[in-house]
């Protein structure tokens, strides 16, 4: 870089620290653009890479002064508080919550991340410390508990005494009622802590557990950034410090002053600068409709924009669940570090990154094999092209010879695995396609998922990966036009620039819409805008300036799926709301009322634009600086490299070419044409019609199978995104209890999104009873309905939808896709349909045995309804039920689209073949289980007395293993009977968590597996059983025998406790959950669901809202789980106050047999039920119970602590 001459004027300067490099771009005083990029950690060289990007552009010395008289500002996205949230280093941080609730954050909604795991992993939490405070309000404001001061300063001085210094202050509806979280910060204040986040202050909305996340992060995080601020500030000089010098991104990208920088606002702070510049820079192309590619070292992070930003109330990031405004932003683990893997079968890439340090192989540190190393080994990157920063010295270029030597060992590997020859090119091409698929797949779950048809988006590319990948990205997604602007690889840097100063403020609602509420919410608005006011002057913004921006949050009572709406009178707001739900959903319920959750003030100041000089001299002709040998499409082939200052403006260059820049290296694959036009953007376009490789074969290869893995599993999951977004139900749009899968044509199971294991392994017997029946008769744009629990159906709640695949000609079935749904209430003896006392189905139910629902593409709609409506017993709500019906059909209809759509890419022999290989993957997994295994049998004994047997024989010679499970009791004369197709998903469900490897439960898994399971027994009864409780507890059962034979693992708790209550009113089913088993490798987990089910749990303070009922303590049952030298997991305590009487059903299992433990471990406590009265006399209920509670009547849950490891010491 020339050193500029001296100008009168002043340096602006915008920043991107990622996390692995760190982008500087730099507004010399005559308004030119010049920027550097540096690793963000090299600390043998610099302390910091967003001021050694500042002293290099200002041609400084690392001990020179840097003069702040010559700098305007400094504008900056930065990743210190990602960092530090995902290391777990940020301030020790003290809780301080509502009593008896101290571990509501670390229940959270119950859910285990990955559903086969059995060490489960749950993030750590941010806080050190609990202290509890004995307080109380209720939903409505009124004290139940007066806060004691005295008592509270005394806690607080004794976590002072301890070194703690941060402190989140979080009390149940603080968001609305905050006299007591103001209380206590002042206690906090006086006693001298120096970050206090207040709960009503950080996130004043409904819900405490994401806002008592947020609280938390901001405590944890804000002295984080204040000490970075500190030392770029130190380094700045005094002048560093005043108003406006040094601002930074926001996650809802907005800019801020350093001063008024929070750890809540900063976990996207990088990110959200390129989602501005994307915008900023789009627009100005006359692009309006832009898919965000920002592809980086360590990940990649996809965008949005149709008109307006996508922002996003509430995300979860590093396992945190953080509720304040932010740009929605998608991030996968595939970015340019992202470490290739080789398992015997499949390549793998990521989710691991080997960051800035190692880095990639060709980084010169000693690193793996990386997605940056796959472009060097084909030729796409050249060492004598890229920048000369690797090395212990950062002053070498890329090194292609060790990328060469592992790739050459890494081909051998693959070969002698597959017994296929392959080239270190072929294994690089793979590679790479395997990480295109996965960024092809995030976009759709920002696009396509959400109902948007990409064909007329531009792909707008950044970062500094983005441009080697773009082409082949677009080409997954079937997109024919990418952009990028001339500081693509620098545009998050860039978009710092361009982005406008700004404040959101929210406020919690929670009333219904009408009239009325209109002028009071005029009027919190304005009290809202006065604060954002006086925010944006404290920043030393001009008043006069500002723009205000008034959202309202609005959705439909009972549900927790709110939209951001612009405010206007009562009926703009309603037709408004309805239209976007329309869209949206596919639905609206105008029978509903309204309700606003919250409304949002955002203040925003438009900062001066700062655009490039973009205009360039052009050359008369394009001139390539080399011809050099690329390997494209598997054939090596002399490609044509240019400087985009060597291409003349409007000229096309065709593909295969490459492109280089100073941020970034594009490369334009054959059927593209790349034209810098005269503004020195860059557009490249599709001028061949893609030509789809069908000539991969039907024979299995390492990387198809990887890729068809993914698309399956891709299908399967936007179906379920289109379910839960269509659903009407809170069953299942919020607790999420649905799954979706996709079936070959002769019925067995391919590939399933991560929903509810008990589902998912049983739903192919469903789909074998509606072939078998239907077969000859079905016609194209049919469904079928069942939830027959003797013919491949669970218990009646559980309603499959299944819809057969027709090739593009409608003459055969080529695949079948399924949805399964609890529905609320499916008719019998008590809402809910879970009675605890059912001996004969129908008090269950109605029971749906092969109906057909769609006819010929008709909804049958009169015929449901008459079903539903029929027999002794009929459903409650039938709306529901066909609002829900309807979702399922819309899901099953997004399934089948997406797979005739990877029929036309591939071929419908080639998918077939796959869906054959990835079954035979799955199936050489188990049989690798099945090889290390040895003969074993247990019985696992019920409360009830009766008992599941199960004996294991292993036959070596054929690899496989008989599940044999006589000896178990005989039909259970109450409803603990599981039908036979629960046993197959238990069975399904415990050899896929042996694999212990990320691969798709199907069909495969079964193979090497001969059931035995006794007709009429308790797990294959035969009509009328009752079932409702064998798939939720005798499913429990079956598998902890199964884990009991293996010896692998000790119990869970072993049970749902499924917890039903309600009234004429109101009616609500949850599922509670305990401990997990611990096994050789670590201890339990506690507080969290296991096994069979992973279903969501309503947030406390979303239940006081919606019913009668108020929580008095929900904790960790210390001390329930199994002793050993690894421990059980422990259970729960939760005890909740009846408002209204209600009836209540509980059915749960290990009342009295308690969870097992293994290898000399000990048992984990047993559950318990009671009712305590207002007279302090007690009703206990055992493992299954009925009782009529009254108003004020407590009823106390104590779930099992899961089972210990091994010999305590």
């Amino acid at each position: 870089m020339t050193k500029p001459k001296n100008i009168k004027g002043k340096w602006e300067f915008w920043i991107d620290r990622g996390g692995t490099f760190t982008d500087v771009i730099g507004k010399t005083p005559d308004g030119n653009i010049v920027s550097h990029k540096l690793l963000s950690e090299n600390p043998e060289h610099y302390e910091d890479a967003a001021i050694q990007g500042i002293r290099y552009l200002l041609f400084l010395g690392a001990s020179d002064n840097i003069p702040m008289d010559r700098i305007k500002s400094i504008k900056m996205g930065t990743t210190v508080a990602t960092n530090a949230l995902l290391e777990r280093e940020g301030e020790r941080t003290l809780l301080v919550i509502t009593k008896g609730f101290g571990d509501i954050l670390r229940i959270g909604y119950q859910q285990r991340p990955k559903i086969f795991a059995l060490d489960i992993q749950l993030p750590d939490m941010l806080y050190s410390d609990v202290v509890e405070i004995d307080e109380r309000m209720d939903i409505d404001g009124n004290i139940i508990k007066e806060l004691d001061t005295n008592r509270s300063n005394e806690k607080l001085h004794d976590a002072f005494d301890k070194g703690y210094r941060s402190i989140a202050i979080v009390l149940l509806h603080g968001y609305r009622h905050q006299e007591h979280e103001s209380q206590l910060k002042s206690i906090a204040e006086s006693i001298g802590f120096e970050q206090i986040s207040v709960s009503h202050e950080v996130s004043p909305l409904m819900k405490i557990v994401p806002r008592g996340d947020t609280t938390v992060v901001d405590a944890y995080l804000s002295p984080i950034l204040r000490r970075y601020i500190n030392q770029v500030e130190r380094a700045l000089g005094r002048a560093g410090e005043e108003k406006g010098k040094l601002m930074f991104m926001q996650s809802n990208g907005g800019l801020t002053d350093a001063r008024f920088f929070q750890g809540k606002d900063a976990i996207l702070s990088g990110p959200a600068g390129g989602v501005v510049g994307m915008v900023k820079t789009g627009n100005s192309a006359g692009f309006e409709k832009l898919i965000g590619f920002d592809m980086g070292g360590t990940s990649t992070d996809v965008s949005h924009y149709a008109n307006e930003y996508e922002r996003t109330l509430e995300t979860q990031v590093a396992g945190v669940r953080v509720r304040a405004p932010m740009m929605s932003i998608h991030t996968v683990a595939a970015g340019g570090g992202s470490i290739l893997h080789f398992d015997g079968s499949r390549y793998r890439v990521g989710p691991d990154s080997a960051g800035a340090k190692p880095g990639p192989a060709c980084y010169r540190n000693g690193g793996p094999l990386t997605v940056t190393d796959c472009n060097v080994m084909l030729g796409k990157l050249k060492p004598e092209l890229f920048p000369k920063v690797f090395g212990p010295n950062a002053d070498q270029e890329l090194d292609t010879k060790i990328v060469e030597e592992k790739f050459i060992a890494l081909a051998e590997e693959i070969s002698l695995a597959t017994k296929k020859t392959v080239t270190p090119n072929d294994v690089a091409e793979g590679y790479l396609s395997i990480a295109v698929q996965s960024m092809a797949n995030a976009i759709k779950k920002i696009s396509v998922e959400r109902g948007h048809d990409l064909s007329d988006y531009t792909l707008s590319c950044f970062g500094g990966a983005g441009g080697q990948h773009a082409c082949m990205v677009a080409d997954s997604l079937g997109m024919k036009r990418i952009y990028l602007h001339p500081l693509a690889g620098v545009l998050s840097a860039f978009g710092m620039g361009l982005a406008d100063t700004h404040t959101i403020n929210d406020l919690a609602i929670e009333s219904c819409l009408d009239e009325e509420l209109i002028d009071t919410l005029k009027h919190k608005f304005t009290n809202l805008e006065l604060q954002g006011k006086k925010e944006m002057t404290d920043q030393g913004l001009d008043g006069e300036k500002l723009q205000y921006t008034r959202r309202v949050y609005l959705r439909y009572q009972g549900s927790d799926s709110s939209l951001a709406i612009q405010f206007d009178d009562y009926s703009a707001l309603k037709l408004n709301f309805e239209k976007i739900h329309k869209s949206r959903f596919s639905f609206i319920s105008p029978e509903k009322k309204l309700i606003v959750e919250s409304i949002q003030s955002e203040v925003s100041c438009e900062n001066e634009r700062t655009e490039p000089n973009k205009s360039r001299p052009s050359p008369a002709a394009s001139k390539a600086i080399a011809l050099l040998p690329v390997t494209v499409n598997g054939k090596v082939q002399q490609t044509p490299f240019y400087r985009r200052d060597n291409i003349a403006s409007d000229e096309g260059i065709n593909g295969p070419a490459v492109i280089i820049e100073p941020t970034s290296t594009i490369v334009i694959e054959p059927g593209w044409q790349a034209k810098v036009r005269p503004d020195n953007d860059i557009v490249i376009e599709r001028i061949e019609p893609i030509v789809r490789d069908n000539a991969i074969g039907t024979d299995v290869d390492p990387v198809m199978l990887e890729i068809f893995n993914n698309l399956f599993m891709s299908v399967a999951e936007q179906m379920g995104t289109v379910l839960e977004n269509t659903a009407s139900s809170v069953n299942i749009k919020e607790r999420l209890d649905f799954s979706c899968a996709l079936f070959s044509a002769d019925g067995n199971l391919v590939a399933n999104a991560p929903h509810i294991p008990v589902h998912l392994g049983s739903m192919s017997e469903s789909i074998k009873t509606i072939i078998r029946e239907n077969f000859n008769t079905m016609s194209p744009g049919d469904a079928f309905l069942i939830n027959a629990p003797y013919n491949g159906g669970t218990h009646l709640p559980d309603i499959t939808l299944i819809k057969p695949v027709y090739d593009e000609n409608n003459e055969q079935v080529i695949f079948y896709v399924a949805t399964r749904g609890h529905h609320a209430d499916i008719g019998g003896t008590v809402p809910g349909s879970a009675p605890a006392y059912s001996k004969h189905v129908k008090e269950e139910g109605i029971l749906i045995d092969n109906f057909n629902l769609v006819s010929k593409g008709i909804f049958q709609e009169n015929e449901i309804y008459n079903i539903l409506s029929s027999g002794e017993y009929p459903a409650r709500n039938i709306k529901d039920n066909i609002a829900d019906l309807k979702a399922q059909v819309a899901a099953s209809e997004k399934g089948a689209q997406e797979l005739l759509r990877i029929v036309r890419n591939y071929g419908l022999d080639v998918v077939h073949a796959y869906m054959q290989h990835v079954q035979d993957n799955a199936e050489e997994c188990v049989r690798r289980v099945i090889d290390v295994l040895s003969d074993c049998s247990y019985t696992y004994k019920m409360d009830d007395g009766n008992q599941v047997c199960v004996t294991i024989s292993v036959d070596r010679t054929e690899r496989s293993a008989t599940i044999d499970f006589t000896g178990t009791s005989d039909q259970h004369p109450s409803n603990y009977n599981a039908p036979k197709a629960i046993c197959q998903a238990a069975v399904l469900y415990v050899f896929r968590c042996m694999v212990d490897d990320e691969i798709p439960l199907n069909a495969g898994c079964f193979r090497p597996l001969n059931l035995i399971i006794p007709e009429g027994s308790m797990i294959n009864p035969v009509y009328p059983a009752a079932v409702i409780a064998g798939n939720t507890e005798t499913s429990q059962y079956i598998v902890d025998a199964l884990f009991g034979a293996l010896g692998v693992v000790a119990a869970s708790q072993g049970t749902m406790n499924n917890y039903i209550w309600g009234n004429d009113k109101v009616q609500n089913y949850e599922t509670i959950c305990g401990g997990s088993g611990a096994s050789e490798k670590q201890s339990g987990c506690s507080a969290v669901h296991t096994h069979m089910t992973n279903t969501k749990l309503t947030d406390i303070e979303v239940l006081e809202l919606r019913f009668p009922v108020r929580i008095e303590s929900f904790s960790i049952r210390q001390g329930s789980g199994g002793f050993g030298s690894n421990m059980g997991g422990e259970g729960v305590d939760r005890r909740m106050r009846f408002l209204e009487s209600m009836t209540v059903n509980i059915i749960a299992g290990h009342r009295i047999v308690p969870p097992y433990g293994v290898a000399g471990g000990k048992p984990g406590s047993i559950g318990e039920n009671y009712v305590v009265h207002p007279d302090q006399s007690v009703t206990k209920l055992s493992t299954k119970g009925q009782i009529e509670a009254k108003k004020d009547d407590i009823f106390v849950l104590k779930t099992p602590g899961g089972g210990g490891y091994g010999e305590y010491n």
